[in-house]
């Protein structure tokens, strides 16, 4: 049977959720490796809910996990059913989903919280052990968490190729190492079991980003 593989969702869509492309890239990348996807979210509501055509919040309400179904199509588990035990390691894609409902980065940066119930999870992992994978901006949970940690989200100066480079800036700030990698790289932390590649934090070609996150899955289960 195949490595067991939970995958934590936080919406759907770049802007207030879940980054598609890369939880697409995750799951794919996941049954190409021969593991079992179990995908999970919080029962909490959206911070808010973001029209993608225009990028400006609108008056909606939404939840999370019922937002996070729709890329799981139906298959999905509230964040409160996961059994650390029974998985044998943890992804976390990226999007704003990740810096506003499963953190509060988006508003408070480094000084941001994480949720209890996100952290508790990540603690878990951590504690035991299994590999996490985390991709775009989801290293920042790990910076936040695990002091000293070694992380990528790609580069740490900003231009149009690295336009989210500051972000690497201020996870340093918390203490943690910046690695500076290309989109198609990862960057494995023997120490704290984090393999990490910055998806898109990088204005590069959809392929490209999908090749860094198979690298990243194929790490993640090569460690479980």
């Amino acid at each position: 049977m195949g490595k067991r593989v939970a995958v934590l969702l936080a919406g759907c869509g770049l802007y207030d959720g879940t980054e598609i492309h890369e939880a697409s890239a995750v799951l794919v990348h996941l049954s190409r490796e021969g593991a079992q996807a179990e995908v999970f979210a919080p029962n909490i509501p959206q911070m808010h809910v973001v029209d993608h055509v225009r990028g400006q919040p609108t008056p909606e309400q939404r939840n999370v996990l019922v937002e996070s179904a729709r890329i799981a199509r139906g298959n999905i588990k509230d964040l409160a059913q996961l059994d650390v035990k029974g998985m044998d390691a943890l992804i976390i894609p990226g999007g704003f989903g990740v810096a506003k409902n499963l953190s509060t980065w988006a508003t408070q940066g480094k000084n941001c919280s994480v949720s209890r119930e996100v952290e508790d999870v990540l603690r878990e992992f951590h504690a035991a052990q299994k590999p996490i994978g985390l991709c775009c901006i989801s290293p920042v949970l790990a910076a936040k968490l695990f002091p000293g940690c070694e992380v990528t989200v790609g580069h740490d100066t900003e231009c149009d190729q690295w336009p989210y480079a500051k972000t690497a800036e201020s996870m340093k700030e918390l203490g943690c190492k910046h690695v500076n990698k290309h989109v198609t790289e990862i960057h494995v932390d023997p120490r704290n079991r984090l393999v990490t590649t910055c998806a898109f934090m990088c204005n590069a070609p959809i392929h490209d980003i999908h090749d860094g996150i198979g690298n990243m899955v194929r790490e993640v289960v090569r460690l479980a």
